[in-house]
Formats: structure tokens, sequence, C-alpha cells
């Protein structure tokens, strides 16, 4: 267990020049620490303006003390806040006073992870605050307080509750044999099973959409040499990030932009054109593009409204790995006198009418994006999840479904039964952190920035 008995202290303010900086110390040294500097004892939940000085007297700075008494403070341990100016030398000289009087540096997190190891916050809450800082949309930023004022996590609580009471029946019925098959055949705990399920495909939908909104969304725009594709990502990026000429093969390498549309994060990625060619250099980037096109979340091919590339684009098409999410972009309707339009071909890839010219039909593909990935109509139900979440949610799905499947058996044995809740169980406990190894904690925490 990760020890948590000692003093630490860290600037809890980001690097350079401000107006206000924060340096904060949790333990059982923080009251005494910040009496030794102020020279007065602070009181809880009182903030009393005076001056942080050396032992021998000089005054390094002046601000603000704040004291909270354990456990009624963010750690659930002793926390005081020297709240100062924000230069970086004057909080350094702060820190490293405030360090010779017992204190040491906190790593990064630790403020955050002794929070989660003294009860004041669940795992996923301890998450969500690392979410909410990183937060690079406003949707993303309120998904990430909902989960941090603990809804996610009482989503969880809730199908954790009925699993252990299915366990409680069912290990229950073990110690009764001659009862046993008629207990499991009973409709109603195939009924509570079905709906432990229910309740977790609806908590799944919410995560994913939250882990994209959290994660956001890769995209690769591939496509024949001057169809548009660079100048389509100088347009959603409102940039001018890609070289645009009349040239075919202007783009030799891979070419990423982060951006925000309608609240969803999208890294794009224009590629080079795809085509035969001997040149060492294009073929290079065309590999590359290749490679993009298999990591990305989303495959935007543009193609010409007019049909000239036809062929080759059917060739790209056809080496696109099977189940990844394309929309073909039919670009260039201006010079075709086409509406801006989207054709779903149900079952097919979406194709999209637009001209990245004159900009008609742009909205119709940021809707569709929207659409591919499944946010098209998220609303404040969205969970803020990471990758764990999901992954353990939809392992938890995998024993849910397999205890069901157990049931519908003429002969359903209860220890298999017992075994594929308790491993349900076990993934549940694992996402809010009732049942988790240190060195995922430590996975988790270091990568929080330091003083929170």
């Amino acid at each position: 267990m990760i020890d948590n008995s000692d003093t630490i202290a860290a600037i809890a303010t980001p690097p350079g020049r401000g107006g206000i900086g924060i340096i904060r110390i949790s333990g059982p040294l923080a009251r005494s620490i910040a009496k030794s500097l102020t020279g007065t004892c602070p009181i809880a939940r009182q903030a009393r303006y005076c001056h942080f000085k050396d032992p021998q007297g000089v005054v390094l700075d002046r601000g603000i003390v704040l004291y909270f008494s354990a456990p009624a403070s963010y750690t659930g341990e002793d926390i005081v806040e020297l709240q100062g100016h924000g230069g970086q030398a004057v909080l350094n000289t702060v820190l490293q006073h405030t360090l010779k009087l017992g204190a040491r540096p906190a790593r990064p997190g630790e403020f955050t992870e002794r929070a989660f190891l003294n009860n004041k916050l669940d795992l996923l809450q301890a998450e969500a605050v690392a979410d909410l800082i990183d937060s690079a949309s406003e949707q993303a930023a309120r998904s990430a307080m909902r989960s941090l004022n603990g809804e996610f996590s009482s989503s969880i609580d809730v199908i954790l509750e009925k699993l252990i009471n299915l366990r409680i029946l069912i290990e229950g019925a073990l110690d009764f044999p001659e009862e046993e098959i008629d207990f499991l055949s009973g409709a109603d705990l195939k009924e509570r099973i079905n709906n432990s399920l229910q309740q977790l495909e609806s908590v799944l939908i919410k995560a994913r959409n939250g882990r994209v909104l959290r994660e956001g969304v890769s995209m690769a725009i591939i496509g024949s040499p001057n169809v548009g594709k660079s100048s389509l990502l100088n347009v959603l990026s409102q940039t001018n990030r890609a070289i645009v000429t009349d040239t075919p093969g202007t783009t030799r390498d891979v070419i990423e932009e982060k951006i925000l549309i309608d609240n969803l994060p999208l890294n794009i990625v224009d590629t080079a054109g795809i085509r035969d060619s001997d040149d060492c250099i294009e073929k290079e980037g065309i590999k590359r593009a290749w490679l993009t096109t298999k990591k990305a979340d989303l495959v935007l091919l543009v193609r010409e409204a007019l049909p000239v590339h036809q062929q080759q684009e059917c060739s790209i098409i056809g080496r696109i790995p099977p189940g990844a999410k394309i929309i073909v972009i039919h670009n260039k309707i201006d010079l075709v006198g086409r509406p801006a339009h989207i054709n779903d071909r149900g079952g097919g890839e979406p194709e999209v009418f637009l001209s990245v010219k004159t900009k008609a039909g742009l909205d119709l593909l940021t809707g569709q994006i929207k659409k591919m990935m499944g946010v098209a109509d998220a609303n404040e139900d969205v969970l803020c999840a990471r990758g764990r979440h999901v992954e353990a949610l939809e392992q938890t799905r995998v024993f849910l479904k397999k205890a069901a499947e157990e049931l519908y058996n003429k002969r359903p044995a209860a220890e298999l039964l017992a075994e594929e809740l308790r491993q349900a169980q076990r993934c549940l406990e694992e996402i809010t952190g009732k049942s988790t190894s240190d060195d995922l904690l430590g996975k988790i925490f270091s990568s929080f920035c330091i003083g929170k």
C-alpha cells in the first residue's frame, strides 16, 4: 500500500507569470509549517492576510493563508494553501522554505491520490478531476463535472448492488443442492439478470459517447491527388496548415491538426494523394497514408463530383481495413452545378456532396461526422469515460451474458453462474477503485499535474 503518512507540498498553479500563485501543503506538519512561515497559527476556514518569512525574518512574499483541518479537506488531511504572487521565482523560494520545514515535494497527482486513499473520492471521481482540467470542450467539461459529482459512480453502484444481491441468492442455493435447479430455472432470476444487462447497456452507451468527447476522434483524409484533401483540412481547421497547389503530389507527408467541431475534439490527418508513382519520396508518403488510415477512427475518402478518378478511388476504398467507418465526400459540386446533399445508402458508406471552395455542404459533413461517431444526439447524460472504463464495462457485459446463457441450460450450474457474476462484479469494482492494484493507481495518478 502507498505510504501517505508524511507531509507533501507543491506549487498548485501553472508555471509562468500570473496575478496569484498558490502553494499547497497536505499532511500532519501542514499547520506547523504555516505557523513557521507566517508567524501565526492559522484558524480553520478563515482567510488571513500575512507575510511569508524565512527563519531570519526576511519577507519572501505576502498574501493569504488558508487552513483546512482533517478530515474536512480535499485530501482528508490537514491542508494549508499559501496564496501569494504568481511569479515563478517567488513561488519557488517560498516552496523551498516549505520543504526545509519538513515537507517533501509532491508527486504528480498525489493530493488527489490521498483524497482517494482517504475515501474522499472514489477512483472515477479522482480521474474526473484530471479530465475536468484537461477538457477540450464545454460539453466535455460538463461531463467531467458530472462524474466528479458522482453520477457515473452511482450508475455503477446501482448495478453492483444488484449483482451482489444475485450472488447472495445463488451462492446461498449451493447449500441446498436438492432445490438448486428449481431455483435457478425460475423466471424471476432470469428477469433480474436481464434487467442488469439492460442497465449496463445504457451506461455503456453513455460511457462510449463520453470517451469520444474526452479523447476526441482520429480522422484520416485520403484520396487521389488534387481532389481537395488539403483544402478540406484547411477549411475544417480554419487555417492554412496544408499547402494547396494545382500540382499533383504536393502533400508528401501526413499533416495533423487538432480542432473542435460542435464540442467534438478532432485530430485531423491530411495524407499524401494515393496513386501509382515511381518517386521514392511520394511512395513513402503514400505508405504513411495507409498506416494513418489503419489507425483512424474515421476515414474521409475525398473524390471529385465528376467521376474522373473512379477506377483509382475504387481501388482505394477496397484497401481500407474492413469494418472501418468511412464517409465518402464528393467535392467540387460548384463545378458541376449540383446542390449540397447527403446520400445515405443504408448499410453502405454515406456520401456527402459538397464544395470545399464555397463551403456549401460543410455543415452536412460535420453533422455526419458526429452521427458516425455516435455523438450526434449526445446530451447531458453523457458520462466522462476513459478507455479502461469502457473496456471494463464491455467485459462486464460478456460475463453477464454468459450468466444469462447459463440460466437457459436444462441443468444450470449454480457454481458457474456464481463465478460469472463474481467476475462481472470484479470488473465494475475496478472502475470505481473498490478493487484496484497499486500499479494501476500509480499509472492513473502519474498522469496528473503536480499540485493536484
